[in-house]
């Protein structure tokens, strides 16, 4: 029988982020393997919403977050989950799931801790609890809070003394993601002092005894690649775009599609575009989709640069429509040297669209010297790589082949089939040995009733 899973985290939003995209893709391999798949979230209201015969959405009634990117809503511990008729812990008591998975590492991860230590009591045995790590934190306070070695170690402390024995496994969405929690735990273990104080917080925690890196699994994303294709690629397509959007269809487009925020190093597209056209190339045009808290800020800039270099459509949900622009632009260029994964750099190449990418970050789970463009992060570097896409045909026909290859073993499907695989040896591990976990018996008296 097929254990049940609840999924907890604040990055959902109804209409972008590639997390959410993750998880409504998970819902959809729910029915698919018939196995329930419950997925909690703040929303403008409390609600529940049945995907199919196995999935199911709680929503939370939530405030927008007040800083950051303000679309989304949080879930904060002494509404959600602390007090004892909490939404999220009746939640758990009415489905009774048996692996709870925590997406986020701020405001919702302390849930983790307080079910380890039977401080918040839900279900007779202890679900087993997993970290989904979708993002790394150093990346996130380098970008929101500065850099430098204070914010490093800051993060490592926190990394290695908090989030990683309050979980009894970790799942991260790619090897990148995945480093940051294997590199704060080697870099305590180097201090005495640290490792005195890591021990500590296990102990207080009930961390596991099993090793690290037995506890940690990497689990990627995929692309729909049956909407994400090179078939959608024609000359009416092309027109029907360019009349769309003011675009010449005689000039070579540049396309970025993702969330216009500040960990998306968006800089560098603008650094890009002044970069070509000191070099005389006006020849191309930026279409940038998508949204955020950067979007006036990025939009004055680059029409500071040129009005005419630059195209914003906004937000463009419909996938069918987004699927053509993919197929008929020239360049995919994605910015982020940060990118915990990156799907939009993926959905490029699945369209056959030639993909320009920094050469360090999540991207590097797909990309290669082979399949893509990589170069440094830098605008000079980035217009030079642009440029030597339109220079070599052989080369580019080369490449765009080693891509649709490369992108035709990451769907959805795989993705989702490899995830589950994952939940089931975690779990099995977990009920052989629960010992080794850190399980603490139920204490007496306890009534589970919603």
């Amino acid at each position: 029988m097929s254990i049940k899973t609840a999924h907890i985290t604040n990055y959902y939003h109804r209409n972008s982020g590639g997390i959410s995209t993750a998880y409504n893709k998970l819902l959809e391999a729910a029915n698919r393997h018939q196995r329930e798949v419950i997925l909690i979230v703040p929303g403008e209201r409390t609600e529940t919403e049945r995907v199919g015969d196995f999935g199911k959405i709680y929503f939370i009634e939530a405030p927008h977050s007040p800083i950051f990117d303000k679309r989304y809503r949080l879930m904060l511990p002494w509404r959600a989950f602390m007090p004892d008729g909490s939404p999220v812990k009746s939640i758990l008591r009415k489905e009774q799931p048996d692996l709870i998975e925590i997406g986020e590492k701020y405001t919702l991860s302390l849930m983790a801790g307080l079910l380890r230590k039977r401080l918040m009591n839900v279900a007779p045995e202890r679900p087993l609890l997993v970290h989904s790590s979708c993002e790394r934190m150093d990346d996130n306070v380098r970008v929101f809070l500065g850099g430098g070695r204070l914010g490093s170690w800051f993060s490592r402390l926190i990394v290695a003394n908090y989030l990683e024995p309050m979980f009894d496994f970790h799942l991260s969405n790619s090897a990148y993601t995945q480093q940051e929690f294997l590199e704060a735990r080697e870099r305590v273990n180097r201090s005495g002092v640290g490792r005195y104080f890591s021990r500590l917080c296990h102990c207080i925690w009930n961390a596991p005894e099993i090793d690290l890196p037995d506890r940690t699994f990497i689990n990627e994303c995929g692309a729909d690649l049956k909407i994400f294709s090179p078939a959608r690629k024609s000359e009416n397509s092309r027109i029907s775009i360019a009349n769309s959007y003011g675009l010449d269809p005689d000039k070579r487009w540049l396309l970025y599609v993702g969330r216009l925020s500040p960990e998306k190093n968006l800089g560098l597209l603008l650094y890009t575009v002044k970069n070509l056209m000191q070099r005389n190339r006006s020849e191309y045009q930026f279409l940038i989709i998508g949204s955020g808290p950067e979007s006036d800020k990025f939009f004055n800039k680059a029409r500071s640069i040129s009005a005419e270099a630059f195209c914003f459509p906004g937000q463009i949900a419909d996938k069918e429509r987004l699927a053509d622009i993919y197929a008929n632009c020239d360049i995919f260029v994605h910015p982020n040297p940060r990118e915990p994964f990156g799907i939009a750099p993926l959905e490029a190449m699945a369209s056959g669209l030639p993909l320009v990418a920094p050469n360090v970050g999540g991207v590097l789970s797909y990309a290669n010297q082979q399949n893509s463009w990589l170069a440094l992060p830098k605008g000079k570097d980035f217009a030079d790589a642009i440029a030597q896409v339109t220079e070599d045909r052989t080369i580019r026909k080369n490449k765009i082949e080693a891509a649709l290859k490369q992108a035709e073993q990451y769907s959805w499907e795989s993705s989702t089939d490899a995830r589950f695989k994952a939940y089931d040896h975690m779990y099995d591990i977990y009920m052989t040995n629960r010992s080794s976990f850190g399980y603490i018996a139920e204490p007496i008296g306890i009534d589970y009733s919603v």
